[in-house]
């Protein structure tokens, strides 16, 4: 048996936890939901949510702890919200929230504009970082890699888009003669 699978989700005040036709949707500031794997249930009382195996199976056991998981990443959306941080690192490099894009000049021949997906908030934050917020945690880390993507820190001089935490290892150029 799983064993994060066995643990109970706490179900904060304000938010709300249901299951229907094999959806677990959660309600709170906002919705989020995802499709229950058919080799797991899930009981809701009052206060948490219990995550069972149908069959005692290796399978449902990974889907338990799985779909355990997920649920948790969603009442911890709703109530405190996922959060990641870009960083950008180079001469002329720049970014800039118009209205609902994120326009990023990254040292190509023309700008990137990315539409910052509904239910994300992108901000700027002091030193040319990116702050990307929400409730749905892949939705979060999507967004975040996707325009980490646009352009990712080189090895030579560390210039490009990374995480705030992100430890890149330059490497030592060429040497002559």
């Amino acid at each position: 048996m799983s064993r994060i699978g066995k643990k109970p989700v706490a179900i904060p005040a304000g938010i709300k936890v249901s299951v229907k036709d094999g959806v677990v949707t959660a309600e709170g500031k906002e919705k989020l939901s995802f499709a229950l794997p058919a080799i797991v249930d899930v009981e809701i009382t009052d206060t948490e949510v219990i995550v069972k195996q149908k069959k005692e199976t290796l399978e449902s056991s990974a889907m338990q702890g799985l779909t355990r998981a997920l649920i948790q990443n969603m009442v911890i959306g709703l109530t405190t919200g996922f959060k990641k941080e870009l960083q950008i690192v180079g001469v002329g490099y720049k970014a800039q929230v118009q209205g609902s894009k994120l326009v990023l000049n990254l040292g190509f021949s023309h700008t990137i504009e990315y539409q910052i997906p509904k239910g994300l908030t992108i901000t700027m934050g002091e030193n040319n970082t990116i702050i990307i917020t929400g409730a749905d945690k892949q939705m979060v880390g999507q967004a975040a890699a996707t325009i980490r993507g646009y352009r990712p820190p080189e090895p030579y001089k560390g210039k490009g888009v990374r995480y705030v935490d992100e430890h890149i290892t330059i490497k030592e150029g060429k040497t002559v003669g």
